[in-house]
């Protein structure tokens, strides 16, 4: 059928969770201490007995790692650090092999300074054939070319300080809202979005299943380049940035669908990382009838407990406000579009450590607790790997246990300003991705069996007793709450089709809603305590008594009229329209 065909039946992928793989911190085969594709192969079992649907694999391009692989230098070959092309050949086959499907990671608003397509165009100099692939600029006028406050325009880097780079050779700048070996590329030439399209559908022909596009809705920004918001990851939602959803944004998407992804013989999944997206371009992005895509990733539920000074500014969370945002996304998708699902990823800290309580005495119920709101709402859920152990923030001493270009720029940048070191220190503990990035904890031994190396980043010591092999074989773990959750999600239509209600909206305690299927009268009822203390709650009119689907407390009696939650405490009930 044609991909996002608005007339078909339901997609495969809103009744999926999708699980995802960040290689280089997976599984190392080969004892090098960074992980690879044989290791995830040999880890395929695992994650076909949790359940998953697909696989989203971060990127295993050929690199610089300048950020981790996000800096890509060829768009069509494995990098050695990971395998080969055979390698990932036997990698999807075996998935395929075991009912699962494989998503890479398409990022095409920027590649790496050393992908050819950048040599030649900044060797070429402003005369070259290959000039306008990249974003160039001569620098202000009247300025001196590299003098402070000469760049093009006042926009900053996602990474700190500008986001232009002087070329002494040609005078001019290039742009790069990430890191300066991240130059961005300019879709506005046609020769640049055709090879990008080849690219995928290369791919694609290789067997793909699609594509989780990183920062898609940065490829149009306005022509002009107009001085405005400097990007720090403050706040979200507003689309005011003019490096956001630029002028083109839903022609070069509409574009891509029909030149790659329409009429395609297999159904595919296309997910776009959308900063600053608003609900109402979101609706428009992921509307059947536009063919552009099929969800988005926003980033306002991730952003509510950031300071004034962004994502190192970290604040308490207010339930009531993450609330309002998850319920405005729900009801905005609700009729049109479709909601993509997640706490963390490897960009954001460990959810258990950042939403939940990862002390020894509430992480395992407060972990299947945030997995049980997240899962149950109406969207595709997506898994970060480690997060069905309940893996939780690394203990970083100092700076010298920090990998992420992120943290480490950010941290020079402050030292440089003055501020306290053990203060920038601690929100780096609390926000740095690199918490993310941690090995997979397999088992006990050392380095948490990701190596018999020495691991490319330090393994968080708590693997002694937060590990797979410990929780595979206890039923009350993490793991096994996991695997009944995405059961739960695969068999009951509600979870999938059913409208979705929130109650209780101004409690700062208790996160509670219903899902109701109008075809068959099924309807279910989440009740979560998000809080350390017991707390009593109103049990809505016809709930009580009523049959318990999943509970991540031991005691699952027939709920009363008026009912008290453990702390931590997320039950699901179910009842059926007579």
């Amino acid at each position: 059928m044609p991909q996002n065909d608005s007339s078909a039946a339901p997609a495969w992928w809103q009744n999926a969770v999708v699980y995802q793989i960040y290689p280089r911190s997976f599984a190392d085969s080969d004892a090098d201490g960074i992980g690879d594709l044989q290791g995830i192969i040999e880890h395929l079992d695992y994650l076909a007995e949790l359940g998953v649907d697909v696989l989203w694999l971060s990127p295993v391009y050929p690199s610089p790692h300048a950020d981790n692989g996000y800096d890509i230098s060829d768009y069509q070959d494995i990098d050695p650090l990971f395998g080969t092309l055979d390698d990932f050949d036997r990698l999807l086959a075996a998935v395929h092999g075991r009912g699962m499907k494989l998503v890479m990671d398409l990022v095409v608003n920027h590649t790496s300074d050393e992908h050819p397509w950048f040599t030649a165009s900044r060797d070429g100099g402003p005369a070259g054939p290959m000039r306008d692939w990249y974003i160039w600029r001569p620098p202000r006028p009247g300025k001196e070319p590299g003098a402070p406050g000469a760049e093009p325009n006042n926009w900053g880097s996602f990474f700190s300080g500008p986001a232009w780079t002087h070329d002494e050779a040609s005078g001019e700048y290039y742009l790069h809202l990430f890191a300066r070996k991240q130059p961005d590329l300019n879709w506005e030439n046609p020769e640049v979005r055709q090879a990008v399209y080849a690219m995928m559908r290369w791919w694609l022909e290789r067997g793909v299943d699609g594509f989780r596009m990183d920062v898609v809705n940065l490829l149009s920004k306005d022509p002009a380049l107009p001085d405005g918001p400097v990007p720090d990851h403050g706040s979200y939602g507003d689309g005011s940035a003019s490096y956001v959803c630029g002028p083109r944004i839903h022609e070069f998407l509409a574009e891509m669908h029909r030149e790659v992804l329409a009429g395609h013989p297999r159904r595919l999944l296309t997910v776009g990382e959308m900063p600053d997206v608003t609900i109402d371009e979101a609706r428009r992005f992921t509307d059947p009838a536009n063919r552009e895509l099929d969800m988005v990733f926003q980033f306002e539920h991730v952003s509510l407990d950031l300071g004034p000074g962004g994502k190192f500014d970290p604040r308490p969370l207010r339930l009531t406000d993450l609330k309002v945002s998850l319920g405005r996304w729900q009801e905005g998708l609700a009729e049109t579009g479709w909601n993509s699902l997640y706490w963390n990823n490897h960009d954001h800290a460990r959810a258990v450590s950042r939403f939940g309580d990862d002390s020894p005495e509430h992480r395992v119920r407060s972990a299947a607790l945030l997995a049980t709101v997240l899962h149950l709402h109406r969207g595709t859920p997506y898994i970060y790997q480690g997060e069905e152990l309940g893996m939780a923030n690394a203990p970083f001493a100092t700076i010298d246990d920090f990998r992420d270009i992120e943290s480490l720029n950010h941290y020079r940048e402050q030292i440089a300003a003055g501020a306290d070191p053990e203060q920038v220190l601690a929100a780096l503990r609390a926000r740095s991705r690199d918490n993310a990035r941690t090995p997979m904890q397999w088992d006990a031994s050392a380095h948490g069996g990701f190596t018999t190396g020495t691991p490319w980043i330090a393994v968080n010591p708590d693997h002694r007793t937060v590990n797979a092999k410990a929780q595979r074989a206890d039923l009350d773990s993490v793991f096994h709450y996991y695997r009944r959750l995405i059961s739960l999600r695969h068999t009951e239509p509600a979870l999938t089709h059913g409208d979705f209600r929130m109650l209780h909206p101004d409690d700062e305690r208790i996160y509670a809603f219903t899902r109701h299927h109008a075809a068959d009268g099924t309807e279910l009822l989440v009740l979560a305590n998000i809080s350390g203390e017991s707390v009593q709650v109103a049990v809505p009119d016809g709930w009580a008594g009523t049959e318990t689907l999943l509970a991540n407390v031991a005691a699952v009696e027939p709920l009363p009229a008026r009912h008290t939650l453990q702390p931590w405490e997320a039950r699901v009930h179910r009842r059926t329209a007579s």
